[in-house]
């Protein structure tokens, strides 16, 4: 293997490490906060980091330069839309013990952002793909037909809400991080207009009084930007085959959190449906690793 594979394996392994484990950690701990303003918080301090990294990494003609096509900011603002959506269910989830859930979500996604490949971009289904789409399916109904009052909503935002935005992105095909950036700047007007009335009515928890807690929230947006520039560094190094493998550390570590540490409650049907994603991922990544 060359350094060059050696540097994006370790990235892209950082990355999904720190979404699947660092950031559970940390959106639980703060997770006393109101989940409405730890969105807020996240969408606000993610924009404050993403100007200072394009400051620091001289990238605002690349900024302007997307801004000048029409295109991409409406491409831009219906993916920020998606991210937000993302953004917000995960928090959630997190808030109200619904881990395994979310983790459900991620671990479907990369083999629905198949079947959107194939239906937007007329990308090749071979039979394992197509197996894995309908075992995905499979496993879905059976949550529905079974488990209807409690069915995965979280789960399922989770994965449709990130593999549109994913399927967006590809479309515009812009700088990710200045892309996000654009995208946050959407939402910053709303979070900071949410803000403004959760202050004024005294249901806030950020406080300057208060330096310890108000340093934790600011730290919504290193949490979000951090992982996200190592995962997508890793992907410019190595390809999207290569971390589409590494990627199911995340949604792996969430479930195991959820399960083992946190206690969240695991039904039979959630095990049986669970089960055949796991033999999905494993037909998807055998498929992957043989392409690669």
């Amino acid at each position: 293997m060359t350094k060059q594979f050696n540097k994006g394996l370790i990235l892209t392994s950082l990355g999904s490490f720190w979404w699947g484990f660092i950031g559970v950690i940390y959106f639980e701990i703060v997770s006393f906060i109101g989940h409405i303003e730890l969105v807020v918080h996240r969408c606000l301090w993610t924009a404050v980091m993403l100007i200072l990294t394009t400051s620091i990494f001289s990238k605002w003609k690349s900024f302007f330069d997307i801004c000048k096509n029409k295109k991409n900011l409406i491409g831009l603002f219906l993916s920020g839309l998606l991210i937000f959506i993302n953004w917000s269910i995960w928090i959630y989830a997190v808030a109200t013990d619904r881990i395994i859930d979310a983790s459900f979500g991620y671990f479907i996604m990369p083999i629905i952002s198949v079947l959107l490949g194939y239906v937007f971009f007329k990308e090749n289904l071979n039979n394992k793909k197509i197996f894995s789409i309908s075992l995905v399916f499979i496993s879905i109904i059976i949550l529905i037909f079974f488990n209807l009052k409690n069915l995965p909503w979280v789960g399922l935002i989770v994965a449709f809400s990130w593999a549109f935005y994913n399927l967006v992105r590809k479309k515009i095909n812009v700088d990710t991080d200045v892309g996000l950036l654009i995208e946050s700047l959407y939402i910053l007007p709303f979070a900071l207009i949410v803000f403004y009335f959760i202050t004024k009515s005294g249901m806030n928890d950020f406080s300057f009084s208060n330096p310890g807690l108000s340093f934790f929230l600011i730290l919504a947006g290193p949490m979000t930007v951090i992982p996200l520039f190592l995962y997508v560094r890793g992907v410019e190094l190595i390809g999207l085959g290569p971390t589409g493998m590494i990627f199911y550390i995340t949604p792996t570590l969430q479930f195991l959190l959820g399960f083992f540490y946190y206690g969240e409650s695991f039904s039979s049907i959630k095990f049986v449906s669970f089960i055949i994603i796991w033999i999905a991922v494993i037909i998807y990544l055998k498929d992957l690793y043989e392409k690669n």
